[in-house]
């Protein structure tokens, strides 16, 4: 059984994307988080240690971090091609791209957000938002996805960036196409629905 702690209009609408990408039947627990305009607060019912979403829990077990999750839940539903298999000559591109985006594209983000993009120890250590966008733009011009032609949870967690935070991402027709791509697919309208408690 697996149980997704989800608090709407958040980083764990994406995992309700990628449920409903992989046909995935899974208990959504809404729950309430602290926000950065200083509404909501924690929720104790949470498992998570830091009390943010998501947070996925498997038969007791529990995942926390978004590529964690698209990775394990990917691999759990092989079946329905949105992760390549151990095996598969695109893993490592998966993975890679996977941990890109927690290692790299978040840090990038938060800096840029935060004004502390020019900062020289961290443009060494994560690098700067051109690299990052020179890096998408290298993959997007070989796609149509970052994998080339295969949709993937990579490309779930890119789009949802996109989705928050349209500036953040290189400016242009190939993001614009590669965004519209992502967000017409029939799952990603599907799981607005889980969004918020009915």
């Amino acid at each position: 059984m697996l149980r997704l702690h989800h608090a709407p209009r958040s980083r764990s609408s994406r995992i309700l994307w990628l449920l409903e990408e992989l046909g995935a039947d899974c208990q959504i627990v809404y729950t309430d988080i602290s926000r950065m305009d200083g509404s909501g607060d924690e929720d104790e019912a949470n498992p998570h240690p830091d009390k943010k979403v998501p947070a996925l829990v498997h038969n007791g077990t529990l995942i926390t971090e978004s590529s964690a999750i698209v990775l394990y839940l990917t691999d759990l539903h092989p079946q329905a091609g949105i992760g390549p298999s151990p095996g598969d000559p695109k893993r490592g591109e998966y993975l890679t791209w996977l941990f890109y985006y927690s290692g790299v594209i978040e840090p990038v983000v938060t800096f840029e957000t935060a004004g502390l993009g020019d900062n020289p120890a961290l443009i060494r250590t994560f690098r700067g938002k051109s690299e990052m966008e020179r890096r998408l733009l290298d993959a997007l011009k070989h796609g149509p996805y970052l994998l080339g032609d295969k949709f993937s949870g990579a490309d779930i967690l890119v789009a949802s960036l996109g989705a928050w935070a349209r500036p953040m991402l290189p400016t242009g027709k190939l993001v614009d196409d590669y965004l519209a791509r992502c967000n017409s697919r029939p799952a990603l309208k599907a799981s607005f629905a889980k969004d918020s408690p009915r």
